[in-house]
C-alpha cells in the first residue's frame, strides 16, 4: 500500500528533512511563523487543549541572554541562526478549554482542577505539537535545528514564568554550507512494530 501524500512531499517533510546545524543569513518573517502556525494548530491534542507555546527571540539582547542557557556545542547554532523559537507548555491551558472544548466546557474543572494533572498533560500534548511545529517549518521550505541540550530552568526564569515549562529550542532558516550531520541509521520495523 503506498502514502496517499506526494513522493516529493514525503522526502521534504521526512525523509530528507534532518536537524540544521548552520543557516544562510535570510530572515524568517512573522509571516512564514504565522503560516507554519496556521498549518499545525490543527494537529490534534487530547481536549483539544493546545498547550504549546512559541517565544520568538528576535532582537539581538535577547539572543545573547539565550545563548547563555544554550549547552556550549550549541551556542554558536543558536547566535547565528536567522530566527529561533522557545517551545514551552502552557500549564494553565485549562484555562481556554470553555473555548477550545465547548461541547464540554466542564473539562476546565472535571478533569484539570489540579495542577500536577494539567502540568502531566500540558507536557505530553505541547511535546506532541512540538512536533507537528518542526514538520511545519520543512512545510514551509525551512530548516528546523530543535535542540534540548540548554538550561531549562534558566531559560524558564528568564524568558517564561513559573506557568510555562520550557521544551526545546529550534533553530530555523534557509540551511547554510555543511548544515546536515550524515544520516543516523534508524530502526526497521520489525524491531519497533509488535502485533498482539
Amino acid at each position: 500500500m503506498s502514502l496517499v501524500l506526494d513522493p516529493a512531499a514525503q522526502d521534504l517533510l521526512f525523509r530528507e528533512a534532518r536537524t540544521a546545524n548552520t543557516f544562510i543569513d535570510e530572515p524568517v518573517t512573522d509571516e512564514q511563523v504565522q503560516a507554519i502556525y496556521d498549518l499545525v494548530k490543527y494537529g490534534p491534542t487530547a481536549f483539544n487543549q493546545s498547550p504549546l507555546r512559541i517565544t520568538l527571540v528576535r532582537s539581538a539582547e535577547a539572543r545573547e541572554r539565550l545563548v547563555k542557557h544554550m549547552a556550549e556545542g550549541n551556542q554558536p547554532k543558536t547566535a547565528a541562526a536567522p530566527l529561533v523559537a522557545i517551545l514551552s507548555a502552557d500549564n494553565e491551558f485549562h484555562e481556554e478549554l470553555p473555548e477550545l472544548f465547548p461541547h464540554f466546557p466542564q473539562a476546565k474543572d472535571a478533569f484539570f482542577a489540579e495542577r500536577p494533572v494539567r502540568e502531566n498533560s500540558a507536557l505530553l500534548n505541547a511535546a506532541l505539537q512540538a512536533g507537528y511545529f518542526i514538520v511545519g517549518v520543512r512545510a514551509a521550505g525551512l530548516a528546523a535545528g530543535p535542540m534540548t541540550g540548554l538550561d531549562f530552568e534558566g531559560v524558564r526564569k528568564e524568558f517564561l514564568d513559573d506557568d510555562h515549562t520550557p521544551l526545546m529550542v529550534v533553530n530555523i532558516g534557509k540551511p547554510g554550507p555543511d548544515a546536515w550531520f550524515p544520516r543516523s541509521p534508524r530502526l526497521a520495523f520489525e524491531q519497533v512494530v509488535t502485533t498482539v
